[in-house]
Parts: C-alpha cells; structure tokens; sequence
C-alpha cells in the first residue's frame, strides 16, 4: 500500500507493506487531512518516524468482531494499554503506554490502511460526508477546551490564531454563549468566522485590548503568541495552549505569579461531542477545505497545506 512517511531522509511517499492487524481493526481509509501537526512532525516535533497523519475517515475491512465489517468510520487517535487506571475508565489519552495515531509509535492515516483498536472506532452517521467527517478529530481538540477552561455565557473569551485550529476552537467556544474574539492576521479567514456572528480583530487591533479577557486560547502555532495572550487575560485568567510545535517557547514566570494565571494545556477533546456538532451543522467545515490532492502527491500536499492561505488539505489515497 502507499503511506506518506517521514525518516532520516525526510519526507517520502512509499510503498510498504499493509499494517499487521493481530486484534485490531484494519481500516480502508477514503480520505484523510494534513494539519499542522503533521508539519511540525515533518520538521522534527516528537521524533516521529513512520506513517503520519491522525486525521481520516475510513471503511472497516476487518476487524475481530464481524458487525463492524463495512461500517464507516472515524477514530480515536490515543491507543492505551487497556490496563491502567486511565484506560479502565474509559480514557486513554494519558495513558502512561499509549500510542498515538501518526505521532507516537503508531503508523498513522495518510495510507491506504491503518489499523487501531476496535475501542478506538466510532461510527460515522450517514448524513455526515466524508469532507466533514476528516474533521471529527480537529473540532474534537477545539471542543475539548471546554473540559479545561470554565467557559459559560458570561465568561469573555480570545482565541489567537485564524488558522484550522483557530477557526474551530472559535465556533466551539461560542457554542456556549461566552462572548469571543478571534484574533488573526488574514481577513479573509477572520471572515469566516464573522460569517458565523463572531466578533474578530486583527492582532494589530487586538494588542490595545489588554487586561479584558476571562480566557486566552493560544491557537496560532506561534511561540511569539504567549506574551500576547498574557497581555490579554485579566488577574487570575486562563491561558489554554492549543498549539504543538518543534521548538521552544520562552515564558515570563513573573507575570503568571504577580497575576495569578493558570495556565493549561489542551491537547485530545472526545469525538462523540465532535461528531454530533457535524451532524447538526452547527459548526462551518466547508469554507476551512482548500484543497484535495491523491495520496500518491502527498509531498506537494504537504508543501501546499504549509503555504500562506491555505487551510485543510485533504489526501485521497
């Protein structure tokens, strides 16, 4: 089967062989989507070497429960063990063991075929196209905020960046009543979500705004992004990043105690919410898809999704 991969010599459509299933699900995958972490990987982030990609929706070819076979399917990404305390209740996206889907010592969904525990699968509703289905795992991430900030209708909140992530995090943040701002460089993104009755600022406009906001979420992929989102929260505020990148981030220590910041990460959100937010549209997919490209082109996708302006790239092996 093809797989983009990354190795010591970069980054390579190849042909290898299909994943060993042993009692996991093998999943035809129909389309997957690049995100900034797959560039990031490509650039050194985690150490990655293998199959990236953690963005798909696919068809069950196999699977050690025969029901399954043929049934539509998006995943989640984090493998655990089964075992520790994390997976016995039902979440595995700490799992001390885990893998992680294209990240972390599993080969990932720009293939043909991936393989992930049946646990793993849910089922994709048919009113949901493929084209929004990609999206389950991005918009589970922005809706994930919510298990780590306080958000409510009277909390005020930022999200920096305009990017895919951004975007997402933006509208499922204003699900819940809280006003937003996102803030960005590229009015034509900012648009999108003004289209959705949000307000947004140019970061320009946005560095007046200090001291106003409840919660910061840092979206924009940019080490630089910290010191603004300080400036932004008010004493005692949340600052949630989003953002995972290859390098490091210089922090003012000094700042978090004399305001008394707390300051959270948020990585993995849970896909039932994710999957019923696409199948009531609440959430606008279409206007973030740029561009498609086959799983044989998968170095010019790659290239093209890391392009100004751009945002989702799709992969159809």
């Amino acid at each position: 089967m093809l797989a983009l991969r990354v190795d010591k010599r970069g980054l390579a459509v190849k042909d290898i062989d299909l994943p060993e299933r042993n009692d996991e699900a093998l999943v035809r995958v129909t389309l997957s989507g690049i995100c900034n972490t797959d560039l990031e990987i490509a650039r050194g982030y985690a150490g990655f070497k293998g199959t990236i990609g953690h963005e798909f929706v696919g068809i069950v070819e196999a699977a050690p429960e025969n029901s399954l076979v043929g049934q539509r399917v998006v995943g989640e990404i984090n493998a655990g063990c089964g075992e520790c305390e994390l997976c016995r209740g039902s979440d595995p996206r700490h799992c001390p063991k885990r893998t992680v889907l294209g990240i972390v010592g599993r080969d990932g969904a720009h293939a043909e075929f991936l393989k992930l525990p049946v646990a793993n699968l849910l089922p994709v509703p048919d009113n949901i196209a493929d084209e929004h289905a990609v999206f389950a795992e991005p918009l589970a991430a922005a809706f994930g905020i919510m298990e780590r900030a306080a958000v409510t209708k009277d909390k005020r909140v930022a999200v920096i960046g305009d990017g895919k992530l951004g975007l997402l995090c933006a509208q499922a943040v204003a699900l819940t009543g809280a006003e937003v701002l996102l803030i960005g460089k590229h009015a034509e993104k900012l648009r999108i979500a003004a289209r959705r009755g949000i307000e947004t600022a140019t970061v320009k406009q946005a560095v007046k705004r200090k001291n106003e906001f409840d919660v910061v979420v840092e979206a924009s992929g940019s080490a630089a992004a910290f010191s603004m989102a300080l400036d932004l929260l008010r004493a005692r505020g949340v600052l949630v990043l989003k953002s995972t990148f290859e390098g490091t981030t210089e922090i003012n220590a000094a700042r978090l105690v004399v305001d008394e910041i707390s300051v959270v990460g948020s990585r993995c959100g849970r896909f039932p919410p994710a999957i019923a937010l696409l199948r009531s549209g609440a959430i606008d997919v279409d206007s973030l898809i740029s561009e498609e490209h086959p799983l044989s082109k998968g170095v010019l996708a790659m290239e093209r999704a890391g392009k100004k302006g751009i945002l989702k790239v799709f992969l159809r092996p």
